[in-house]
């Protein structure tokens, strides 16, 4: 379950819209994955009018899965703000992906402005997820302007490099224990979803490692396989690594034979 503003979600994995190669593959992606939220462009809706706009937000009730719309492509807060209240109208829901890009080249957060639209935003009664770094300072102010969930980056969109930064994110996880953190963007593989899950990460969001691999369908089951996976690790209290070998079996009652004299 992934709690998130006292509300509860079936799973850790939310799941991107864009970029796969026809409707029907996305809607298959989403069957397999079960994602608790799917992400959605008001941008790459479209219009209601237009019969591609129209189709796609067909499929988006057919799924039946919760909507979470984001403000992709926004560079200013006023973009960001008006992009989000359009969103709510669209959509009908409180619930923002809050994105707003600084740099064109990295896509990377803008987090002076983040914080400014953050704010902006809580006061009008959205329930922000801000897609941020993964920097403590700029996360606790996120905090301070009532976000009750940050999504840090991993790397940059699209990048599928997986974690840039391991010790940034094991040290925003430890210190900030009580938040809600999401890993949004960077992952490439099952495999990062679940390390990132055993160190206690409370979900990842996933777009461009689903939607542009070969296989979306089995990619998106696995990445869900994965981060119940990692979850489940991470419940588990996994073994501290040690340098020094130990035995898994008692040394006491060996035969003999075994012993330095044989």
């Amino acid at each position: 379950m992934l709690n998130l503003y006292e509300e509860s979600f079936a799973s850790c994995l939310l799941l991107g819209t864009a970029a796969y190669p026809t409707p029907e593959v996305l809607r298959q992606s989403v069957e397999a994955a079960k994602p608790g939220m799917i992400t959605v462009s008001l941008r790459r809706a479209g219009s209601a009018g237009e019969a591609h706009g129209q189709g796609f937000w067909d499929l988006l009730q057919q799924m039946k899965v919760p909507v979470l719309p984001n403000t992709a492509g926004c560079q200013s807060v006023q973009e960001a703000v008006t992009t989000a209240h359009m969103a709510r109208e669209v959509f009908e829901t409180d619930w923002i992906k809050l994105e707003l890009i600084g740099d064109d080249d990295t896509l990377q957060p803008d987090v002076f402005q983040l914080v400014e639209a953050a704010k902006i935003l809580i006061d009008d009664g959205f329930k922000v997820l801000p897609y941020c770094t993964e920097d403590l300072i700029a996360c606790r102010r996120l905090l301070d302007a009532g976000c009750q969930v940050l999504m840090p980056w991993a790397a940059p969109i699209g990048t599928g490099l997986g974690v840039v930064h391991e010790y940034a994110l094991k040290v925003l996880r430890e210190r900030l224990p009580d938040t809600p953190l999401i890993i949004d963007a960077g992952l490439g593989l099952p495999s990062q979803a679940a390390q990132v899950m055993e160190w206690g990460f409370d979900g990842v969001l996933l777009n461009t490692a689903v939607s542009r691999s070969g296989d979306p369908v089995n990619m998106a089951r696995a990445f869900a396989l994965a981060t119940e996976a990692g979850r489940a690790a991470f419940e588990a209290e996994p073994v501290q690594a040690r340098e020094q070998a130990r035995a898994s079996t008692p040394t006491v009652g060996q035969p003999f034979w075994h012993s330095a004299e044989y």
